[in-house]
């Protein structure tokens, strides 16, 4: 990194992320708003993208951005005991399990249906789409 800093493009490849995100995520208020050039191109530090790393991590593991944006408060007071960070974790891995049995359950019903097909005759007779069919 240069002394003035990252732009918003050179930020988005470091990061392996959009340009139009990070617009977004500065919109949202997860990350603060930088610096601006000489030229107004916006500048980024060390600080702002290990923050836009962070994100995009938590991201990547299904947390919400109402759950960021608190894990990223509470990250921000070292001294803070993380029992409120681990209650965020709990809670997103209840609703990870819970997604994880509904698409367990959803699977076998696929495999029920797509059983009761032999592949052959028409689509008139198709029992997939009969078993997908409303009511």
């Amino acid at each position: 990194m240069h002394r003035t800093g990252l732009k918003i493009g050179d930020l988005a490849r470091a990061a392996e992320t959009k340009v139009v995100t990070i617009r977004y995520y500065e919109k949202i208020g997860l990350l603060p708003v930088p610096g601006r050039s000489a030229a107004n191109y916006r500048t980024y530090d060390a600080a702002a993208l290990e923050r836009l790393r962070f994100i995009r991590r938590c991201r990547g593991l299904g947390f919400t951005l109402d759950q960021i944006r608190e894990l990223l408060e509470l990250s921000s007071d070292v001294a803070r005991p993380c029992a409120e960070v681990d209650e965020i974790t709990a809670n997103h891995l209840a609703d990870v399990e819970r997604k994880i049995e509904d698409l367990q359950a959803l699977a076998r019903e696929l495999r029920r249906i797509s059983a009761s097909c032999n592949g052959g005759g028409t689509i008139s007779n198709c029992r997939i789409l009969d078993a997908i069919a409303p009511g």
